[in-house]
């Protein structure tokens, strides 16, 4: 039998096994793919509900938030607004690394303020962001940084909770996250000036009072865009169908072809070699005469021609 005529050989059980147990690999694993971003979607769309709820929401005393030193911001209340009234340790300013606003990008002003608290008598001690300033000349610094207010503050922020500590080096007075502990460390000073008064929540400046005469561009509002999560949740499990549907599919066809259901015109001629053999070429010396007139001619012989080139197809 010709390369042709093998090549339509029926599949064997034990390769629509190998083929069944693969289609249904498939379809489990864009399942789980599919899985893990809905659970991307709903992590992020509670994300958003809580920054609809709390950035909007009246500023409360920082009190009513974080009962004292040593508090952690609950995770209900991020974004949440404060006041908070002390003042600033400008001395300790540093700077904050490779966090670009609208694709702009420069330094955070990080700045600790010492606020007042009625569970503490010595205040506690909270990392302020107070903006953002952009690159200088060289890249390495910014072109300035303006100065806090001095004197008694009143603050207004929204609470975030501390970013993980950082691993990656960087320059003195600069770091590469929010963290309360690495940015104190990083000050002329280092930290130890405020042991025991600290909290596990910077604040996003939102407004400062007295207002001074320059200030840090503003921190944007928190993006509330949902992102493609959803829509790629939909894709992989579409395709999970897709693989299942496809075996079955081949399947079919190929039960169909078994049984002779469908045999169209190109099928017959790609089996025209086997039926040569079978024939001694008078298929194919009848489908060369009838060539010159016209597709619709039917090829010389008996009705044992046509039998035969069927057969062929089917075997």
């Amino acid at each position: 039998m010709s390369a042709a005529g093998r090549s339509r050989e029926p599949r064997t059980t034990r390769q629509w096994l190998i083929l069944g147990v693969a289609a249904v690999l498939l379809a489990a694993l864009c399942l789980v793919a599919g899985l893990w971003q809905w659970n991307r979607y709903e992590d992020r769309a509670a994300q958003i509900d809580l920054i609809e709820e709390n950035w909007s929401a009246a500023a409360v005393p920082v009190d009513a938030v974080l009962a004292g030193p040593g508090a952690v911001l609950p995770d209900d209340a991020v974004w949440q607004p404060v006041t908070l009234t002390g003042r600033y340790e400008s001395d300790a300013t540093v700077l904050l690394r490779n966090r670009p606003v609208h694709s702009t990008p420069g330094y955070h002003v990080l700045v600790p303020f010492v606020a007042e608290h009625p569970g503490a008598p010595d205040g506690i001690v909270v990392v302020i962001d107070r903006g953002f300033v952009p690159l200088g000349a060289d890249g390495s610094a910014p072109a300035s940084v303006p100065d806090a207010p001095s004197g008694e503050v009143e603050v207004t922020a929204s609470l975030r909770l501390d970013e993980p500590p950082s691993s990656r080096g960087a320059p003195d007075g600069q770091v590469q996250a929010i963290s309360t502990a690495q940015v104190l460390a990083a000050g002329p000073d280092g930290a130890s000036w405020a042991d025991g008064r600290t909290v596990g929540a910077y604040g996003a400046l939102r407004a400062e009072s007295p207002r001074p005469a320059t200030a840090p561009a503003a921190l944007p509002a928190p993006g509330t865009d949902p992102g493609s999560h959803l829509s790629y949740a939909f894709q992989w499990v579409v395709f999970s169908i897709g693989a299942l549907a496809g075996y079955v599919l081949l399947w079919r066809r190929e039960r169909g072809a078994l049984r002779g259901a469908s045999v169209s015109a190109g099928d017959l001629l790609l089996a025209a070699p086997d039926v040569d053999a079978a024939t001694g070429g008078t298929t194919s010396r009848a489908r060369r005469a009838g060539s010159g007139r016209g597709l619709l001619a039917r090829p010389t012989g008996d009705s044992d021609d046509e039998d035969a080139l069927i057969d062929a197809q089917l075997r």
